[in-house]
């Protein structure tokens, strides 16, 4: 029986063992692949081991788009890009003509419903995206009351600069607007407003400020899988997106900031700026409340993309006689940023011709690029910089 006994328990240790053991890899991945590389060159090296795959393709926003890999020993199929210029990049591999993401790429962010891998190229604009050894802020998940939309509470995301916490002074507050499908999380996960804004305020390009981005989605509490009910999946379109309901619910974001947080509340400390929806969001938020923003940024706006059906179709009304009493005494800055290739260039041109024709100043980017995130990035560092000043 002992003889036995002993057999049996080192079987089951050895069990034991090689349980462990197969968690431990799959923990880890089963592998030590390094994807993606980023060579000297700045050129990426992608790797992937799929010994049974028969097709594998890297696709992501540099050029070329698409890059079919080769195999190489062992099953791991790899691919290498020409230089990249410094910036964030997403990517994702087909695998015999199914999307998945690099099994050894553990940096990976959601863009509606869809999830992508990322990296980043430095030594230029990438190194405004990645955290540096500079002061940093802090960033709060914070529930407000909203009567306007009839909801106790929604979500929205707060960054306060470095040693906020710590002093008593005030702070200029910049309203950050994500475009539709997004959510609060938006900016600060795709866009990278966090640690823009600690690195440009740590170089003293940029004034400490306050920057709220709330949900622009006015049926909804919180982000996908953020509040009560709601893990569902993510979708481009949602209720009370571009109807007017956001635009005049506004105040009830302006009056938690400005009560729970230290601000300073007049016309020349505040701005407000989106992309693409929220660049609609913040044109006609802004012509609505024109004693309230001294500083307009629309980022790829959708200008003329509202839905006017509804009891607050109101809110895009006489457009024109809004514009005309939001110049009369008009914002420090009026910023339009868009690029050569986007969906919504001549929706653009047109605006500007009606500020051209109205004598309303502002100011203008044009950029290489679509609709995407790489020009928004780039639109709130260069929007941030001339503000507050």
């Amino acid at each position: 029986m002992i003889m036995i006994w002993k057999k049996i328990s080192t079987v089951a240790c050895f069990s034991l063992f090689a349980a462990a053991a197969f968690a431990q890899q799959a923990l880890w991945g089963g592998g030590n692949l390094i994807s993606p590389e980023i060579n000297s060159d700045n050129s990426v090296t992608f790797r992937l081991h799929a010994p049974k795959a028969s097709k594998v393709i890297v696709q992501g926003d540099f050029k070329p788009y698409s890059l079919e890999m080769k195999e190489t020993n062992n099953g791991v199929w790899e691919a290498t890009t020409e230089s990249l210029p410094s910036e964030l990049y997403c990517y994702s591999f087909i695998v015999n003509g199914l999307k998945i993401t690099d099994p050894n790429n553990v940096y990976q962010i959601r863009d509606i419903a869809t999830i992508n891998n990322i990296f980043i190229v430095g030594n230029g604009i990438g190194d405004d995206y990645m955290v540096q050894d500079v002061p940093h802020g802090n960033v709060s998940k914070v529930w407000y009351s909203s009567p306007t939309l009839g909801m106790e509470q929604r979500r929205m995301t707060v960054y306060t600069p470095a040693g906020y916490e710590e002093g008593k002074q005030k702070y200029p507050v910049l309203y950050l607007l994500h475009g539709a499908g997004g959510d609060e999380n938006a900016w600060s996960e795709l866009g990278r407003a966090t640690q823009i804004l600690d690195n440009l305020i740590a170089k003293g390009l940029v004034k400490p400020m306050i920057v709220v981005m709330p949900n622009g989605n006015g049926a909804q509490q919180a982000a996908p899988g953020e509040a009560y009910g709601n893990m569902v999946k993510p979708s481009f379109m949602q209720p009370k997106m571009m109807e007017g309901s956001i635009e005049k619910a506004f105040p009830d974001i302006m009056k938690y900031v400005e009560k729970h947080y230290r601000t300073i509340n007049n016309k020349s400390n505040r701005a407000i700026c989106g992309l693409s929806m929220g660049g609609f969001h913040s044109l006609y938020i802004s012509a609505l409340y024109p004693d309230k923003f001294g500083y307009v940024g629309l980022f790829s706006a959708a200008i003329n993309k509202q839905n006017k059906q509804g009891d607050n179709s109101d809110v895009y009304e006489n457009i024109d006689q809004k514009l005309a009493a939001q110049f009369k005494n008009p914002p420090l800055l009026y910023w339009i940023g868009i690029g050569k290739d986007d969906f919504l260039y001549k929706d653009n041109v047109d605006f500007r011709k009606k500020l051209d024709e109205n004598g309303y100043k502002y100011t203008y980017m044009e950029t290489d690029g679509g609709h995407i995130w790489r020009n928004w990035r780039i639109y709130l560092t260069e929007f941030t910089q001339k503000i507050f000043k």
